[in-house]
């Protein structure tokens, strides 16, 4: 049996408002946080108690994403569009006005920006040039949530129609449409080795697809309520979940085994739901943001 040993090391607060959106910057020791009182926010590991403002937005802000090769910090505008900000100068290079829904991910690979929309869209928006490059009209309902396979030939897209949907990276053809979730699936994440993708939602299971031929081999209720997010270790020996249920679980990613439980019962751990969840390539720690308007910083010792 795996021991693991959960040592919180910070709360970090400034926030206003539910905090929705948590990205690693393209250097680990920092990352990036944004919320529902619009401000987008940078912090630093090192020294996780000064956090910076970065931006601030009129609506909400529920997606950001970096473009590691350019240096770039990209937040999604929630009814409105993208800014695009350099990171070296700290300044808007630009933005595209695309949508008046919700944007709920951003995702990027090469010089495509898939942006994924409250209105059954992901808009691609070529990056050198900053414009939309096409618009897949996937579904009636949310697009939710995105994933690129590590091996840059797939993109995975979880819907509010309870559906995982596999698209060709090069061409954007619909490749695949896995149906086993009874919900709106939140959380999606390929291992780093691209052998499996995982998914989650508002049924509380999880779904385990094998990405040779997409078939589903397991399926796991995972929390008491809704998942949010999921990611894995960069290792991908582990993965970590989050739920409305308060609690983040950790989980052997080749058992699919529950490892630890980390809550406010035992740990001090958020009081509300637990929006998004990652996993430090820094210094192996985990981050996690909440509806709490708080951010923490967990080590564990496994």
């Amino acid at each position: 049996m795996i021991k693991i040993q959960v040592n919180k090391l910070h709360t970090l607060s400034g926030h206003n408002d539910c905090v929705y959106a948590l990205v690693e910057a393209p250097d680990p020791q920092y990352f990036f946080t944004g919320s529902g009182d619009g401000m987008v926010v940078l912090w630093d590991l090192e020294n996780p108690e000064n956090g910076k403002l970065m931006a601030k937005v009129n609506h909400s802000v529920y997606a950001l994403a970096v473009d590691k090769v350019r240096n770039l910090l990209i937040v999604g505008h929630n009814f409105e569009g993208v800014h695009v900000i350099d990171l070296d100068s700290r300044n808007e290079l630009w933005s595209i006005n695309l949508t008046n829904q919700s944007i709920f991910d951003i995702k990027v690979s090469g010089n495509d920006m898939f942006v994924a929309t409250g209105d059954g869209l992901i808009i691609v928006v070529d990056i050198e040039k900053r414009a939309i490059k096409k618009h897949l009209k996937i579904s009636d309902k949310s697009v939710r949530v995105l994933a690129i396979n590590p091996d840059n030939h797939t993109l995975a897209a979880g819907l509010s129609d309870h559906s995982v949907k596999i698209f060709d990276l090069i061409t954007y053809e619909l490749m695949q449409n896995l149906e086993s979730h009874t919900n709106s699936v939140f959380a999606l994440a390929f291992d780093p080795n691209s052998k499996l993708l995982i998914s989650g939602g508002r049924d509380a299971h999880l779904k385990i697809w094998d990405t040779n031929t997409y078939t589903l081999t397991e399926s796991i209720v995972a929390h008491m309520y809704a998942i949010n997010y999921l990611a894995f270790r960069e290792d991908g020996r582990y993965f970590v979940t989050c739920s409305m249920d308060k609690s983040i679980k950790i989980w052997d990613a080749e058992s699919y085994k529950l490892l630890k439980v980390i809550d406010k019962a035992r740990y001090a751990g958020h009081s509300t739901s637990i929006n998004k969840v990652i996993w430090s390539s820094f210094n192996q720690n985990i981050i996690s943001i909440s509806d709490d308007r708080k951010i923490s910083i967990w080590n564990l010792e496994i």
